[in-house]
């Protein structure tokens, strides 16, 4: 018998599901679960509108997406979340490339503490206002990219 449950994934509430999914696809290097991809025939993203998988390189679950109707504002740093991930760096070089990235793919910055001698980080909104950080954590492995 189980001592304790796993966590299988974490689950994000998004009013655009596909551009939340496609957001953290391309930020984290997952791929979409076998029948979660997006149409390729430009027909209507009938999977979206239910709920998208996003797995790893060895197909375990990470992160999913359903779609609400709506959503209420985030307003933290100082006030309440949602949701808040943590995503961890090995170096603050690593950490200069993912916030150019993470910029690049469409994120709004809230919090720059990257001078932080102790834990250099940003935190940032994805599309759809859910806040997440990215900091220097050594003994962070290395994806060898």
């Amino acid at each position: 018998m189980l001592e304790h449950p796993v966590l299988r994934q974490t689950v994000l509430d998004a009013v655009d599901a596909r551009g939340i999914a496609e957001f953290y696809r391309r930020l984290l290097g997952l791929r979409y679960r076998i029948g979660d991809e997006p149409p390729t025939d430009g027909g209507p993203d009938r999977q979206a509108r239910d709920w998208l998988a996003l797995r790893d390189d060895r197909g375990m679950p990470v992160l999913a997406v359903q779609p609400v109707a709506s959503l209420p504002p985030v307003d933290w740093p100082g006030g309440h979340q949602r949701v808040h991930l943590d995503l961890t760096v090995p170096t603050t070089e690593d950490l200069e490339h993912q916030h150019r990235r993470t910029l690049d793919l469409g994120a709004t910055l809230l919090l720059d503490r990257s001078d932080d001698e102790h834990e250099p980080l940003y935190v940032y909104a994805d599309p759809a206002g859910h806040p997440f950080c990215i900091f220097v954590a050594p003994g962070t492995p290395d994806d060898g990219h």
